[in-house]
């Protein structure tokens, strides 16, 4: 049977907030369209570059830094390493020269911002809501046209590409649906991540997946310790207060420490209440999604509006269930990225597709997953716990107060990471033989749901909360 091989670090990848289909896929979008220009040999042509948004790239792109991330793509920045605090500045630059260094040449070219990238928000592309099209002109008079869309986890596809033929391998325990996962545990006797682990090996060597793990999770440790000691107010006008800061604090009662360690070992000494842990899996969420809409750098889990569930849940089993191991991350990790394939390939992981669901909903099943294995559960109670994660935010609608990626955005993280404890909870008192409904069947609502859903409630701001809450709000 034909399967799509999605690689761990597709699922997992590093990026610059607030948006993965609207600010990472587009970023990779401008990119992948200045090197087919500089295969062509043409880069040294190009006098002129364009960009039209379509759809849900259009009606909310201002609010997610749709235009910022095509202006840093085109100068050849990458998401992956750019320094985030020179954003401004650089965005600044452009508008006020009107000039663009294309793919990082030190000659610029003719861009102006506030004319080259048209929000047409009235119109869509048929294959999907997030589309977007470069036009770059030639000094030869004529006109280069490429059209790419940034289908959710900043995965891109170019119009009319086949699929990459390095995805095109042969895994050894491939695998599309959760029955396909069972199977091969079962057959095999393996757990969930040795599973998924041995697929990973047709990329690259076990130490290289180690090494790229762990810089996913640095990532995200290091994101929730920046933000729970940065305060201030969100960018964008909503006048949003950042939270994780003075919860940081509130939480921590004075108690000393001065790096990520002794600060890990001052939350431990609160001990593992009920109410405080609570208060902690929320401020650890809080923190991840308050630096996703600063334009911080984060992971997409499995994207940017839904990165702070993961990283959460998996804190709390690392620091309230002393679990700190570089064994115990990688494993956490490589469950709950094949929980998230499944739900790629049979649903989908954009808000613009699916709504809310797509994203909380999605990193909720997969944090659930991950932790239900981690905290000793069989591969059916594992599934079990990424299903009740997923049943519980069905028909979840995206309707992101201004186009931001702050109200209800951030908060939702929070409870996308208490509903996956909970539910890994549930699964593990539970015999998954007696469930009613399996994780592929909550798939396959899910995408029914999804199709059924109005188009007003996915990802437009044109539905819900953005068009019931005042913009002058500074309550939040």
């Amino acid at each position: 049977m034909p399967h799509e091989a999605i690689s761990v670090f597709d699922m997992f990848k590093i990026g610059v907030g607030p948006s993965s289909s609207h600010t990472l896929g587009p970023w990779r979008a401008a990119q992948m369209f200045t090197g087919k220009l500089a295969e062509k040999h043409l880069l040294e042509q190009v006098v002129h570059v364009r960009i039209l948004l379509y759809g849900s790239l259009a009606k909310t792109g201002k609010g997610h830094g749709t235009d910022i991330a095509v202006q840093l793509g085109l100068c050849g920045e990458d998401p992956e390493t750019f320094a985030v605090e020179t954003l401004d500045e650089r965005i600044r630059q452009i508008a006020a020269d009107k000039l663009i260094p294309l793919a990082g040449y030190s000659r610029k070219i003719s861009f102006d911002p506030v004319v080259d990238i048209v929000f047409l928000v009235t119109e869509t592309l048929p294959f999907h809501p997030n589309g977007l099209s470069f036009l770059a002109s030639l000094s030869n008079g004529e006109q280069i046209s490429e059209t790419y869309y940034s289908i959710g986890g900043g995965f891109v596809k170019q119009e009319g590409e086949k699929k990459a033929k390095e995805k095109n391998v042969e895994l050894p325990f491939p695998v599309n649906t959760a029955s396909d996962l069972l199977h091969w545990c079962m057959k095999t006797g393996l757990s969930i991540h040795e599973v998924v682990l041995e697929n990973e090996q047709v990329w690259r060597s076990e130490a290289d997946i180690r090494r790229g793990l762990l810089r996913i999770y640095r990532v995200m440790r290091d994101c929730i310790y920046t933000s729970c000691h940065t305060s201030g107010i969100l960018p964008g006008g909503l006048g949003v207060k950042r939270r994780a800061e003075s919860l940081n604090r509130k939480l921590l009662n004075g108690r000393p420490y001065n790096d990520f360690e002794s600060w890990v070992a001052a939350i431990q000494q609160g001990g593992t209440g009920f109410k405080y842990t609570l208060d902690w899996v929320s401020c650890f969420a809080l923190a991840v999604n308050e630096q996703n809409a600063s334009f911080g750098r984060v992971v997409t889990a499995p994207t940017n509006g839904a990165a702070g569930v993961i990283p959460a849940v998996l804190m709390y089993y690392l620091v309230f269930n002393n679990s700190f191991s570089e064994d115990n991350i990688i494993s956490f990790l490589l469950t709950a990225s094949e929980i998230g394939s499944i739900f790629k390939k049979g649903a989908t992981i954009s808000a613009a597709m699916g709504g809310c669901q797509a994203e909380i909903g999605v990193s909720s099943a997969m944090a659930a997953g991950a932790l239900t294995e981690a905290m000793g559960g069989t591969q059916r109670q594992s599934l079990m716990a990424a299903e009740i994660a997923m049943e519980h935010h069905l028909g979840l609608t995206c309707d992101p107060i201004a186009g931001l990626v702050q109200v209800p955005c951030i908060e939702r993280n929070t409870m996308g990471a208490i509903k996956a404890i909970t539910a890994s909870q549930l699964a593990l008192q539970s015999a998954p033989d007696y469930a009613k409904v399996s994780l592929d069947a909550v798939v396959k609502t899910m995408w029914d749901t999804a199709v059924d859903m109005n188009h007003k409630y996915k990802e437009t701001a044109e539905g819900g909360l953005a068009v019931n809450i005042p913009l002058g709000l500074k309550e939040c």
